[in-house]
């Protein structure tokens, strides 16, 4: 049976930090309240979502793209929190899908 590479984990455990700590996505998020996420359960269901539809791993579960993972999520956060934002370039439909 497979299970989640320690990269992932890691991965997935240093995001959850931030966003708990409320430092994930910076600068994006920069000085921003993001709390209301945390009173959300959608809310913070699709900025998991899209950290996970967004990261990638290598052969080895290696994970590639982290950085890029969190800034994806972090728009989204930001995009829920100021209405006006606006997420370039915009999600696609594989990023913000629930599965």
């Amino acid at each position: 049976m497979q299970k989640l590479s320690h990269s992932f984990s890691g991965a997935l455990r240093t995001f959850s930090f931030w966003i708990a700590n409320g430092t994930v996505g910076l600068p994006i998020l920069e000085g921003i309240d993001y709390s209301c996420i945390f009173e959300e359960p959608n809310a913070l269901e699709q900025a998991y979502a899209i950290f996970a539809n967004v990261i990638e791993m290598d052969d080895d579960g290696k994970v590639c793209n982290p950085k890029y993972a969190e800034m994806r999520a972090a728009l989204f956060i930001r995009s829920y929190v100021d209405s006006s934002y606006k997420v370039e370039p915009e999600f696609e439909g594989w990023e913000v899908a629930l599965y």
